[in-house]
């Protein structure tokens, strides 16, 4: 009967440290550390976003990941400063996204429209970039952003 106890507390102790554990490897999916406004002007406007900062590698490293939605508005903005070439990609994330790849001067140098959820391909910026922009999937021709347009935001040295 002890060795019984002894097991189904050692059970209990294993089943908690396991919560633990795992609530850990979940806590990346939660919100980056601050949000801030960020404004892209395009050819029909400027358009507004609510953007969650990463900026620790951790951050950067997980991203959009394990996320079931994104609101329109809403998007995440990596800084890798400074300028460099940047490749992303799309595993574990499971929302379709545009990555919006943008150079020190805030000018956007590319978009990579639609990715592919779950992905492990690499998505190269193809040139330098000081950041990337993940909005949900559709944004950029929703709102006619393009290559060139200008993004507003301290990242890039505006607002």
């Amino acid at each position: 009967m002890n060795f019984v106890r002894i097991v189904g507390c050692h059970r209990s102790w294993l089943m908690a440290c396991l919560v633990i554990m795992f609530g850990a490897l979940l806590a990346p999916a939660a919100q980056a550390a601050s949000v801030q406004p960020l404004e892209i002007v395009t050819k029909s406007g400027v358009h507004v976003f609510s953007v969650e900062m990463a900026t620790t590698e951790q951050e950067k490293e997980t991203g959009l990941m394990y996320r079931k939605e994104l609101a329109d508005g809403k998007g995440m903005l990596f800084d890798f400063s400074p300028e460099q070439e940047v490749s992303m990609w799309m595993k574990n994330t499971y929302i379709s996204l545009d990555m919006i790849f943008i150079r020190a001067d805030g000018r956007i140098l590319r978009i990579a429209e639609n990715t592919e959820p779950l992905s492990t391909r690499i998505i190269p910026s193809r040139g330098l970039a000081k950041g990337v922009l993940e909005v949900i999937a559709g944004t950029a021709q929703k709102y006619g952003i393009q290559p060139g347009d200008r993004v507003a935001h301290p990242l890039f040295g505006g607002r």
